[in-house]
This record gives structure tokens, sequence and C-alpha cells, in this order.
């Protein structure tokens, strides 16, 4: 209000306050965000179940719409985005969409030595991180299973694996599966693990088990 009053009138000023009275109020709760603290040092958790149905792709189909092999290398790599692709042997959904060829590599990958694998929908897991003043959800670019395990696979540019965000995510997703792990080994069931993967090493002839033990995270 001393900034608005140095240059506006009484009334001017009580105009601004009204007009954008939402903005910044937005402006004030993001600064006292980032400068907030608690004492609380951990969160009870509660599992109320074990499991959860599978949701919805979060895309849609054309009518007529081509689906390509995922074992076939795309040439024009920036088309993969709008393409859908099919023939895997694992996957819990026939069709899938790629952001990326890495991500396409480490599906056949998976589908390969996984006993199950997906690329999960919006609403599957419910893993929350902090942007800002918001929460927004995350969800991991890959679930696959194997006989001793279940992972959480993030395929991410190596420029942008020490982003803030990729950090926030991977921060959240790490506690979720240390959550998780503990309540399958009380319930007969196997760990959780995240890994964040650099694009460049993921290649078609590297196992799970290879990117796994350079770039996963131990509970």
């Amino acid at each position: 209000m001393r900034h608005l009053k140095s240059y506006l009138s009484e009334e001017e000023t009580r105009n601004v306050l009204i007009y954008y009275q939402k903005q910044l109020a937005a402006f004030v709760h993001a600064q006292m965000q980032d400068h907030q603290w608690e004492k609380a040092v951990a969160y009870e958790v509660k599992v109320n179940k074990g499991f959860t149905e599978l949701k919805e792709p979060a895309f849609t189909q054309k009518e007529g719409e081509p689906i390509n092999d995922f074992r076939q290398t795309v040439p024009e790599k920036s088309k993969i985005p709008q393409m859908l692709f099919g023939g895997f042997k694992r996957c819990l959904y026939p069709v899938q969409k790629f952001q990326s060829d890495p991500e396409r590599k480490l599906a056949v990958i998976l589908d390969r030595e996984s006993q199950k694998w997906l690329k999960p929908a919006k609403g599957q897991f419910l893993i929350f991180y902090k942007a800002g003043i918001e929460h927004p959800e995350y969800i991991p670019d890959f679930v696959a299973e194997t006989e001793d395990c279940i992972y959480m696979l993030e395929p991410k540019a190596r420029n942008e694996m020490t982003s803030s965000e990729v950090l926030a995510k991977k921060e959240s997703t790490v506690k979720w599966c240390a959550l998780a792990t503990d309540h399958n080994l009380n319930n007969g069931g196997k760990l959780w693990k995240y890994a964040l993967i650099p694009h460049d090493a993921i290649t078609e002839n590297m196992t799970l088990a290879g990117l796994v033990s350079q770039f996963g995270t131990s509970n």
C-alpha cells in the first residue's frame, strides 16, 4: 500500500487493491510459502488399501490411426509424441504413447525383461511434489514389475536431471516407494524402487538390472 500510495491517490489505491485482490493475495501467499518452516519431523502414513485398479489411458486414439510397432526405429524422432505404439507382450495396455525415442527403447527393454509394465495414467499412484505454492501430481513415465521388485522409472534428458522440479519429483517418489515397500514387506509383497535415468544411457541392448544398478535409488 505504501508503494501504491507513492504515486496514487487514496481512492485510486483502494480501487487497485479491490481490482487485483486475488493476484495480490497469491503473491503474498507465494512469499509466505518460500519462507515457511515447521517443527514436524515426520508424518504418520496410513495405507488403506494395497492396490488400485488401472486408470483409463491419458490419451485418445483417432479412428483409423495406425498402430506402430514399438520395436521399430522411427526415422522422424520429432513425430514420436503424436504416434501410437503397440505390439507389446507384457504391457498392461494394448497401446501406449511415448514422448521420445529413449522412452520407446526403454519399453523394448521392459517388454523383454519385466513380468509386466505400463505407462501410468493420471491418478494411478497419487504422488504429489512441491512446486512453489502448488502441489501438482507427478506421474512416473514407467512402472515395471520383476520377480523381486517393482520399479518406477523416469527417463530424462541429461541436462534436466538436476533441475529443481525433477529433483522435487524424485524426492517425493523415493518417499512414496519407501512407504510402499514397508507396506508390501509386511504383507508378503515386493520392494518398490525409483530410478531416474538419463536418455543417453538407454540403448536397446541394455538390461533393466544394469540401468537400475547405475541410476536406481535405494530406499
